[in-house]
């Protein structure tokens, strides 16, 4: 018997909106996604959907479960203030209220977020010069690139006018000496942003490791935009249109329990 199943979490499906349900199942699948990429960190860092509807809620993660364990009836449904707005036996991460949530309120297309603390992620995001315009993968992320100063845990409320502020009309950020983040209007939009953000982080980790910074081949600026105007259908659409029904198909022959 699955983890998940010894926790048995009732179903919420019948007291929520079809709209509230597939966010549900779309979050906890980008979840399963992230445990499966071996990108969880036990039980920290967080992805965020916000609810339809004209509440301003959002869900995120129960804290304590692990990401492999999490299914759509497991999420919390808290207020902009951080207030769970419906009985849940969980809580929830304070660090994770206030990143999230600066960016649901104030970015349109910011329905789902994703922020983590991977190995190669926060390996980039500690370097002075950050991502580097040296490959392919890194010019399709790289004009879109936002970055945030270090300010301790995410647990200053102030801190959200600033994430704000940087962030801008990004759809990438990093997060100097803590991660990466990304956000979309699609939970497909979401995860195949971070997906080539995380692939151009562990590649230019092994790059620096094989000869170092001098010996990287940088990309100029006409270069950086032509290959940004290439990938940016991947990026805005293609992602939820393409990627995300085979994603979800590859969870459902895996463990289809995160629809629960």
């Amino acid at each position: 018997m699955a983890a998940v199943e010894m926790l048995d979490i009732p179903s919420v499906k019948d007291r929520c909106s079809p709209e509230e349900w597939e966010a549900r199942v779309n979050l906890a699948a980008l979840y399963r996604l992230v445990a499966y990429h071996g990108w969880d960190d036990l039980i920290f860092t967080h992805i965020s959907a916000r609810v339809p509807g004209p509440d301003h809620h959002f869900l995120i993660n129960p804290y304590g479960m692990m990401f492999e364990e999490i299914t759509a009836s497991s999420l919390v449904k808290i207020d902009v203030e951080g207030n769970i707005v419906e009985e849940s036996p969980f809580f929830v991460n304070p660090a994770g209220f206030t990143i999230h949530s600066a960016l649901h309120m104030n970015s349109e297309n910011a329905h789902f977020i994703i922020h983590l603390h991977t190995d190669d992620g926060v390996a980039v995001s500690s370097q002075k010069h950050g991502l580097l315009p040296f490959c392919q993968t890194a010019l399709g992320v790289y004009n879109d690139l936002a970055y945030h100063d270090y300010e301790g845990v995410a647990l200053d409320l102030d801190e959200r006018e600033r994430l704000v502020a940087d962030m801008g009309d990004k759809s990438f950020m990093m997060l100097y000496n803590h991660g990466t983040l990304t956000v979309g209007e699609t939970a497909g939009d979401a995860w195949i942003r971070m997906f080539f953000l995380e692939r151009a982080c562990s590649m230019q980790i092994k790059a620096l490791t094989a000869g170092g910074k001098d010996a990287i081949r940088l990309l100029d600026t006409d270069m950086q935009d032509r290959v940004e105007e290439q990938t940016s259908p991947a990026f805005n659409g293609g992602g939820s249109f393409l990627a995300w029904p085979g994603l979800l198909r590859f969870l459902d022959r895996r463990d289809p329990s995160y629809r629960d």
